[in-house]
């Protein structure tokens, strides 16, 4: 029966690290996605028994080593980008690009000689990939129609065997720099960026931002566990091909996050801080390394950091799995179907209770659910209670909310605001709909609105809410209600006794009802009109352990 399978799309699932599946034997596939699903290691040589692949897409994965030969008499359309693929590309993959109808290699660390391509197919197939003409390239490789002739064929053979002896030379010269795990990059720019004089200047669909340094060598990038590593701001170029869109993660409220691999594999988020500081130099350092030695298991890491003439950019661990806005609000809504989700299930396990099969089940059980919680407040006491001075997170919400590759839920962005100083203080005191405490929306009290741990709470207040009703704050279906927001329809409800209506069909049935009615009543504390009148976050974790789903033996 495998060999009569056709059509396989897994594709955009958060699958759990593994490496690439045993797909020999389904002979007869004619088209595979597997794009996004957190494969490792090389791509095996039996994916060339895949004789009637018509399309093949492997892009946003963690692919290393280099690509297999094919089976290309089919192939149309072919996308390995955004991996960590290296070597050359087979040289009879190459002659079949002209006649396919879509290929993308871009971001790996590809070779090629890219004076058989034109402009415009170096800029969207290839990004990134190195340049390695051989003396002898074939400049007609790419002009004609058909193979003519075995002489051309030998040609070929010799401009391959010394395009491999050139990049063999290469890598022996350049092997300690090459055996990173990092994304490719525009090398020969680099370089030449490297010996000039900035600045460097950046763009993203809503902000430009300049990076000032003469040269891109001589800025330091600061990691905090490694500090024998002599990182710079060209090896942040490097990681994230020159801030590439291609690279951007999200734009927040302080500026744009890329993704990246710096040298030694180390997978980072880097968040550039748009705004500026009033902090001089020196102190924005020494509250960045202040920040970076913060640690808790629910709390996202500082990595390290980059003062790049005004921009302060923190460096991040990468969250693999997201963050909570999106995976509660990019679901589909309402009740599952079986045609929908019928492969999308979690399962106990002896570690935690939990085990992902599946992206759309991700938020399904209310087990879940309560554990994103408990973790995320227990972030938000940890910086209330224990830290010295406490730090206000200013800003909390369902998008600072991450899950790592263990699933284990870690707030980000803490500690930020105050690299800002008082520039941006009224800025972040607004914060965003639908998290703001009702004391920041009284224009009638005419002094500062400074953030203090209960308008912390209040937004946590808000974040569970979310998590229970799985509705957005603001701009969402809310039952027979008009012209009002998730805090105000929810507490309305827990008033009227009415909470248990509310419940987000995904996780209705998945745990005890009673539970979730009182987790709402827990929402409704954090919610209060008045600051006094809410919890503290250490009381908040109390309350949130005394409901805790069991796990059953």
């Amino acid at each position: 029966e495998a060999q009569n399978l056709k059509h396989l799309n897994l594709g955009y699932n958060r699958f759990s690290e593994q490496e690439f599946p045993e797909i020999s034997v389904l002979s007869g596939l004619e088209y595979l996605n597997l794009s996004e699903t957190n494969l490792i290691g090389p791509i095996p040589t039996g994916i060339s028994e895949l004789t009637s692949l018509r399309t093949l897409d492997l892009s946003k994965n963690h692919l290393n080593h280099q690509i297999p030969l094919l089976s290309i008499k089919k192939l149309l359309i072919l996308d390995v980008s955004l991996n960590n693929l290296s070597g050359d590309i087979p040289l009879s993959l190459l002659e079949k690009l002209p006649w396919m109808e879509r290929f993308n290699f871009s971001y790996n660390n590809l070779t090629l000689c890219d004076s058989e391509f034109s402009p415009e197919t170096l800029q969207t197939a290839f990004i990134g990939s190195l340049n390695s003409c051989p003396i002898a390239a074939n400049p007609d490789l790419f002009n004609r129609k058909a193979p003519k002739h075995r002489g051309l064929k030998l040609a070929l053979s010799l401009t391959l065997s010394m395009v491999c002896l050139l990049v063999g030379l290469l890598f022996l010269a350049f092997g300690c720099r090459r055996k990173t795990r990092m994304w490719a990059v525009k090398q020969n720019s680099y370089k030449e960026e490297q010996t000039i004089s900035g600045p460097f200047s950046f763009q993203t669909d809503s902000t430009t931002w300049v990076a000032d340094v003469k040269l891109a060598t001589s800025v330091p990038v600061v990691i905090f566990e490694k500090p024998l590593l002599n990182f710079t701001f060209a090896d942040l170029l490097s990681a994230t091909s020159h801030f590439d869109r291609g690279t951007l993660l999200a734009e927040g409220r302080f500026g744009p996050v890329y993704r990246g691999f710096l040298p030694g594999g180390i997978h980072v988020a880097v968040k550039v801080l748009v705004h500026g500081s009033t902090m001089t130099d020196q102190e924005a350092a020494r509250e960045l390394e202040y920040l970076g030695r913060i640690k808790h298991p629910n709390l996202v890491p500082l990595t390290g950091y980059c003062l790049a003439g005004e921009q302060r950019i923190a460096i991040y661990d990468y969250m693999e799995n997201g963050n909570l806005q999106n995976l509660l609000h990019d679901l589909p809504l309402g009740v599952q179907t079986t045609e929908d989700w019928s492969t999308d299930t979690w399962e106990e396990d002896d570690n935690n209770g939990i085990q992902n099969v599946g992206s759309e089940g991700l938020l399904t059980t209310w087990r879940f659910r309560h554990k994103i919680a408990l973790g995320t407040a227990r972030a938000l006491a940890f910086l209330h209670h224990g830290c010295s001075p406490p730090i206000i997170h200013r800003d909390v919400k369902a998008s600072s909310v991450y899950l790592d590759l263990n699933l284990e839920p870690r707030l980000s962005d803490f500690g930020l605001a105050k690299i800002f100083g008082n520039g941006l203080e009224d800025e972040i005191a607004r914060g965003s709909p639908g998290y703001v405490p009702p004391e920041f929306l009284r224009p009638e009290t005419g002094s500062p609105r400074t953030p203090t741990p209960k308008s912390d709470v209040y937004g946590f207040g808000v974040v569970l809410f979310e998590l229970i009703s799985g509705k957005k704050p603001v701009e969402d279906d809310y039952p027979e209600e008009k012209d009002v927001n998730l805090v105000s329809w929810l507490r309305e409800l827990v008033r009227k006794n009415q909470g248990s209506s509310a419940i987000d069909p995904k996780i209705r049935g998945t745990g005890q009802e009673k539970q979730m009615e009182e987790a709402l009543k827990i929402a409704y504390l954090c919610t209060a009109e008045l600051p006094p009148k809410r919890p503290s976050m250490q009381q908040v974790v109390g309350l949130l352990k005394d409901i805790e789903p069991v796990i059953h033996q």
